[in-house]
Formats: C-alpha cells, sequence, structure tokens
C-alpha cells in the first residue's frame, strides 16, 4: 500500500483513486525541469503546427472533424487565437508596425487627433481581446445563413474562431513584407491584399464545410453572411468610437 502525498489516502497502482495524484513524486530537480518544458513546448508545437497545417490545406474538413469529436490533434480554437494575437502583438511591437495608425493623409488634414492615435494604441494593445469580440459578430452572419445546416451556434463559433486563427496566420505572414515596404508603398493596397487572400479562405473553407450542398449555394450564402458581419463589425466600431469619444 501506498500513502498519497497530497490527501493521505491509501492505494495501490500508479495513481490514487481518491485525488488522482501520481505515485511517483520525486524531488524537483533540473532532470524535471528539463523534462517538463521538453514535453510540454512539444506537445504545444506539434498541435499548433499541426492545426496551422490543416487550416491551410484543408480547412473546411478539418474544423468538420473538430466538431465531429476528432480533436486530440488539435490545439483548441481559443488557445489557437489567444497563441496567434500574442504572436502578431509581439511581432507589431518587434518591426515597430501599428496598422491601427491614422494614415499622412489624415494627418495633414488634422483628422489624427492625440484621442484618435490613443484609440488606435488601445486597439493594439487590445487586439487579442479585439479579435475575440468580433468572432461573434461573424458567427451571428454564418447562424443566420447556415441556420438548417445541422450546426448551432456554438458549433459556428467555433468554426469562425479557428477562422480568425486563419487571418492571422495571414498577417503575420505578412508583416515583414509591410515593415519592409511601409516608407516606399501605401499599406493599404497591402493590407486589400491581405483581405482579398482572407476573403478568399472564407469562401474555400465554407465550401468545404458545407460540401454537401451545392457549391453556387454555398457561396451566395457565403457573401450574404459576410455582409451580415461587415454591418455588425462597423455597427460596433461605430459605438465604439462614440463612446470613446464622449
Amino acid at each position: 500500500m501506498k500513502i498519497c502525498k497530497n490527501c493521505g489516502h491509501r492505494f495501490e497502482g500508479k495513481f490514487c483513486n481518491h485525488c488522482g495524484q501520481t505515485a511517483e513524486t520525486k524531488r524537483l530537480n533540473f532532470q524535471y525541469l528539463r523534462h517538463q518544458l521538453t514535453h510540454s513546448l512539444f506537445h504545444i508545437n506539434a498541435g499548433l503546427f499541426y492545426t496551422i497545417k490543416q487550416l491551410f490545406l484543408r480547412p473546411g474538413h478539418a474544423i468538420r472533424d473538430y466538431l465531429e469529436g476528432k480533436r486530440v490533434d488539435y490545439v483548441t480554437p481559443f488557445s489557437f487565437v489567444l497563441i496567434l494575437t500574442g504572436f502578431y502583438i509581439l511581432l507589431c511591437h518587434w518591426l515597430h508596425i501599428n496598422l491601427f495608425s491614422a494614415s499622412e493623409e489624415s494627418l495633414k488634414s488634422g483628422i489624427g487627433s492625440g484621442k484618435s492615435l490613443n484609440l488606435d494604441e488601445w486597439f493594439l494593445s487590445h487586439f487579442s481581446w479585439v479579435t475575440l469580440a468580433t468572432i461573434p459578430l461573424y458567427t451571428m452572419g454564418t447562424w443566420i445563413c447556415f441556420h438548417n445546416k445541422g450546426y448551432n451556434f456554438v458549433e459556428y463559433l467555433v468554426l469562425n474562431t479557428y477562422k480568425a486563427g486563419q487571418r492571422l496566420i495571414v498577417q503575420i505572414v505578412f508583416l515583414p513584407f509591410i515593415f519592409l515596404i511601409k516608407h516606399s508603398l501605401n499599406i493599404g493596397t497591402v493590407m486589400l491584399i491581405v483581405y482579398l487572400i482572407d476573403l478568399g479562405l472564407h469562401f474555400w473553407t465554407n465550401l468545404q464545410f458545407f460540401k454537401p450542398m451545392k457549391a453556387l449555394n454555398i457561396i451566395v450564402r457565403s457573401i450574404f453572411s459576410h455582409l451580415i458581419m461587415t454591418i455588425l463589425v462597423g455597427l460596433a466600431v461605430l459605438i465604439f468610437i462614440v463612446v470613446m469619444s464622449l
């Protein structure tokens, strides 16, 4: 019989049948630290890279697999987005890029006031929360346009969370390019290209995810869902700007 060091319960085997703690509780040392760091980093990296690969090779099929229960190899959707937003913010600070900053034309015309610059900084410093906050707005469009396809709101929320991850990866890939050309080319042009790529991923993912439907039907519904999302995001931003300006 063994005595659990956590709860004092007597048990046999490798785990305490009262609290679940392992019987092997050796003293912490550098070997333990090295093992835990290696195991944790490998597990996170393996899941992260596998999720990224699947979201760009077979995005709709991968997300449907996740909803149907094949989840062991994937990073959970919200952890996925939080990891990517953290890396995105780190790159932005490192490369001194603020895509929310006012344009030179706005500054010259007097529109880029100190308050607007503070608003830009707020968006950048809270980018992960802004990204998460917009996901339900994307989901509303999907839920309205694909309401009769057997998925509930939470499942569509997972779908759009992984789509948010796709968009973040595209933006991360373009950040070094934006850094190199930010003094010689209008960043708005680059962001338009990023937006068109995001839009293409939106349609491609939906075409795979809703594959039993006819392609034209999926595309039409996807267009309307994107329009609904755009309107909701626009209203949310307008309300936020009004509140912040009070």
